[in-house]
């Protein structure tokens, strides 16, 4: 397993994108749009010498699929494995408000009942990631 990955929540008017570390965490995270999705992560796989990339087995992942099969980098196709996306939103904007706690009044109002100010993609993309990394049976990895 590379301790270094790319990893895509798919969708199909943007996209959530991450570089992870296995022991290093969040080297990159953010939410794009789908149409930069092919030139963001070449971008990203040479900047960071990354060959896998993990991606969400939901919404558009066959579309997503077949877009980045046709990246290659140092004449070689990036290496793509699926990861479940079973709850990765609800789990992502958990993390959104963990990170970001509400301020002034909204605080009072529970962030269960709350809906983030900016989408959340990109979280969805680190969570997809941690799930990689965790161990193979748990993971859900295809």
């Amino acid at each position: 397993m590379e301790d270094l990955v790319i990893s895509v929540d798919p969708g199909r008017e943007k996209c959530g994108i991450a570089v992870v570390h296995k022991t290093k965490g969040v080297l990159h995270k953010k939410v794009i749009g789908t149409i930069k999705l092919a030139e963001t992560i070449a971008k990203l796989a040479i900047e960071y010498n990354v060959a896998i990339v993990l991606l969400g087995n939901r919404t558009t992942s066959r579309e997503s699929k077949n877009i980045l099969e046709n990246i290659k980098i140092k004449n070689r196709p990036l290496i793509i494995k699926l990861v479940d996306e079973h709850r990765s939103t609800d789990a992502a904007r958990q993390r959104y408000w963990q990170e970001n706690p509400p301020r002034g009044l909204k605080r009072l109002i529970p962030v269960t009942m709350q809906v983030p100010p900016v989408p959340v993609d990109d979280y969805v993309a680190v969570i997809l990631a941690e799930r990689y990394f965790k161990s193979p049976l748990e993971r859900g990895v295809t």
